[in-house]
């Protein structure tokens, strides 16, 4: 049998021998009134009231506009659709880029992509493709998630609902929400 002896040690020496002994870790995670802590072979430990730790996700920084948020994805809507939709958003402020498909920089179509990706739906990589595939919707019968199609399917967006879409327009620009009556749809299609 060992000799029991009654110490205090620093902190940090504590969270070491914490992770060590069975049970030690609940300490860290709920306050506590400063307490014993019997440790085999060691003695006893006078364990300091620890303040609550925070959850791990409320530790990191927030996303901003136009910055990978693949540690942290935003959150999933019930449909895919929306959870695409969902997707495009963490999205706007990145910055256009031509035949990009994300995470940092998208063109429109690499955009739509992505996000379906990211809800666990493969769509065709460009416009024109996408024009192509999918159930064809009437613009008066819109669905947040719906690809609405521009000029002669050249360009493509997202529709978010109240009749605006998200897109990435041209070089120089960024992912951002527009009216959808700002350019000439001409179709959309649902996925």
């Amino acid at each position: 049998m060992f000799a029991t002896h009654h110490t205090t040690l620093p902190v940090r020496k504590i969270l070491v021998t914490g992770f060590l002994a069975a049970g030690a870790c609940t300490a860290f995670t709920t306050p506590a009134q400063a307490a014993p802590l019997p440790l085999p072979g060691i003695g006893i430990i006078d364990v300091p009231a620890v303040p609550t730790i925070p959850p791990l996700g409320a530790l990191a920084p927030p996303a901003t506009a136009g910055t990978p948020d693949t540690l942290i994805p935003p959150p999933a809507g019930p449909t895919p659709e929306q959870r695409a939709v969902t997707y495009a958003e963490s999205k706007i402020g990145a910055p256009y880029v031509w035949g990009a498909t994300g995470p940092d920089t998208f063109d429109c179509s690499g955009l739509m992509q992505w996000a379906y990706q990211q809800a666990g739906v493969s769509i065709p990589r460009t416009s024109q493709a996408q024009e192509t595939a999918g159930t064809s919707v009437g613009l008066n019968a819109l669905q947040p998630g719906d690809l609405v199609f521009f000029y002669n399917g050249e360009h493509v967006g997202i529709y978010t609902g109240n009749g605006n879409v998200i897109h990435s327009p041209e070089p120089g620009d960024h992912v951002k929400t527009t009216p959808i009556n700002a350019m000439p749809a001409d179709t959309a299609r649902r996925y």
